[in-house]
């Protein structure tokens, strides 16, 4: 019993290994593979940019495609394309990413800061907001400001 007992543990800890390994896959991929949307979005707001990462990230739920460029800016998308974290350290957001609400937010509120990170929730259905003056803003997918807070 006790041999049965060890076998069942030991092939249960294999399974775990080999389901964990497959479920944290990464690898280099061309921005030319990635979704058409991902790559329109890339040629509209860094056509400037140098890109020196470009890969693919799997887990069980999630596939996120991330481009890295020469300046430390990168942005992640998710399987479709669509943008979902943009994080500019050195620079800023580019102006055409920002939804319009959020935009107008900072400039009215905060004149002098720069967006430099962008954060997308479909999930929660929320943005989150960056600032280069340290404060992070939170808004929902309707515009409506719903959290607020300075590092």
């Amino acid at each position: 019993m006790k041999k049965l007992f060890a076998t069942l543990v030991c092939m249960v800890a294999l399974m775990a290994v080999s389901l964990t390994a497959k479920a944290d896959n990464e690898r280099a991929l061309p921005v030319t593979q990635f979704p058409q949307t991902a790559q329109q979005f890339i040629k509209q707001n860094f056509a400037n940019q140098k890109v020196v990462i470009s890969k693919v990230e799997t887990d069980f739920l999630e596939k996120v495609y991330v481009v890295i460029f020469s300046n430390g800016d990168n942005v992640e998308f998710y399987r479709d394309g669509e943008w979902k974290e943009i994080e500019c350290k050195y620079s800023q957001v580019p102006a055409g990413a920002v939804p319009s609400f959020i935009s107008k937010y900072v400039s009215e509120n905060y004149p002098d800061a720069k967006i430099i990170s962008l954060d997308k929730d479909k999930g929660d259905k929320e943005y989150e907001v960056k600032l280069s003056t340290r404060w992070e803003l939170k808004f929902d997918f309707k515009g409506n400001l719903i959290d607020l807070e300075n590092d």
